[in-house]
């Protein structure tokens, strides 16, 4: 018998603010992350905006010894990590080490090293490397330190699989809990690469918005006119538990996870496949594996990029998988807000999926303004919209046409 997973705890850093509350009250309020990019000269690029994290200063969290030794993506992480822990009320002396863990999910790692230190190898030479350079700049390295500082002895790696990183994190962990396998873990992604070298190649791939002039407005899932997505930065992190193991030591609980399904395009290195059919197949497995049928969803956070072709694709998906039944969804998408997290937004996204379940309320997906007639469902544009939510998906696509879905429910004994 599959046991019941639950959330207890979140934490997350984001363009929106360093804290879980002023993400919620950005989102609800609509109010963009996207800025002018001011960490490197943007002359040459084609976009020169971004959703920057701000006013993030790794000494507030951190000793400066420590600090040097650790990647921006990695502070994210562990910052995002320390909030998740005292929200969920956890504590490392009451539990099982060996039957806790940390699954960490980033697509890029620590790129922001990588540059750093090889422009150290060709002005200074080889002997001037840290030594610190390996474990600054492997993607694995979020899920050890959070393993290290919260002594997690159980299972304990990282998922790479761009996009849907942090949703293939999650969806492991969930899997680990539910088939008895550990009781409790710490899980989510972290992404830090708004950097030059990423920014110039994700220019050169055009997959980014060059709206320059309007930052603010440049994000625009699912309308007409929208031209590619704003590249964001930052971390969300979940703690998962059994059911009978969060309620016994009192926790608080925000949803249930009752679902997770994967698939893969196997269609092109970086465009989704145009059916759909990559998308309809992870919903389809997700939904399959909560026991849930379509229409018993009330709301679906998009993936929801703004990209030209990625839209109308999870558009599409979303009919074939929902049939009429898709017209009467409340849909989403959170990357009209705080831009693309890359590897950690499907954690993030998680975890709005987790506020909105428990206040019944689905954020608005700002930016839509001219509708596309090859995506025409109701993507809650412009405004909050409060509804009783019992039901929830959550869509994560990656380049290399990694699919991954995760379902929420509102927890009930």
């Amino acid at each position: 018998m599959k046991r019941r997973v639950v959330i207890t705890g979140l934490g997350a850093i984001t363009p929106l603010g360093l804290n879980v509350q002023q993400l919620w009250q950005g989102l609800l309020e609509g109010r963009s992350g996207g800025c002018k990019i001011s960490r490197f000269d943007t002359t040459d690029y084609s976009t020169k905006i971004a959703a920057e994290v701000k006013g993030f200063d790794g000494r507030n969290y951190f000793e400066r010894k420590e600090l040097r030794h650790l990647d921006v993506s990695q502070q994210y992480a562990l910052a995002a990590s320390q909030e998740a822990v005292k929200d969920s009320g956890f504590n490392s002396d009451g539990f099982d080490s060996e039957r806790a863990g940390a699954i960490i999910g980033s697509g890029i790692g620590g790129i922001e090293t990588f540059a750093h230190q090889y422009e150290i190898l060709l002005n200074r030479g080889p002997s001037r490397i840290s030594p610190y350079f390996i474990p600054m700049m492997i993607s694995d390295m979020a899920a050890g330190l959070i393993s290290m500082k919260y002594n997690l002895h159980g299972a304990n790696y990282a998922t790479v699989s761009a996009c849907a990183s942090s949703a293939h994190a999650l969806g492991n962990a969930f899997r680990l809990i539910q088939n008895g396998e550990a009781d409790i873990m710490m899980t989510g992604g972290t992404e830090a690469a708004i950097i030059p070298i990423a920014v110039a190649g994700f220019c050169s791939a055009k997959a980014l918005t060059t709206n320059n002039e309007e930052p603010e407005k440049a994000s625009k899932p699912f309308d007409k006119n929208r031209d590619g997505f704003l590249i964001g930065e930052g971390a969300g992190i979940l703690i998962i538990e059994e059911l009978q193991y969060a309620k016994k030591r009192g926790a608080k609980i925000y949803a249930e996870i009752v679902g997770y399904g994967m698939s893969a395009d196997a269609y092109h290195i970086t465009a989704p496949d145009p059916t759909g059919r990559g998308a309809v197949l992870s919903m389809r497995a997700a939904l399959d594996d909560a026991g849930i049928s379509p229409k018993e969803v009330d709301y679906i956070n998009a993936h929801g990029t703004a990209t030209p072709l990625g839209d109308i694709s999870e558009t599409s998906a979303i009919k074939k998988v929902f049939g009429d039944y898709a017209y009467k969804l409340t849909i989403n998408s959170t990357k009209s807000v705080i831009g693309h997290l890359l590897g950690a937004s499907g954690a993030v996204e998680s975890l709005v999926v987790a506020l909105s379940i428990r206040d019944d309320k689905i954020h608005p997906t700002i930016n839509y303004q001219t509708p596309d007639p090859k995506c025409d469902l109701d993507y809650s544009p412009n405004k909050v919209t409060e509804k009783e939510i019992n039901i929830a998906l959550t869509n994560a696509f990656g380049f290399g046409g990694h699919n991954a879905t995760i379902v929420l429910e509102k927890y009930r004994e």
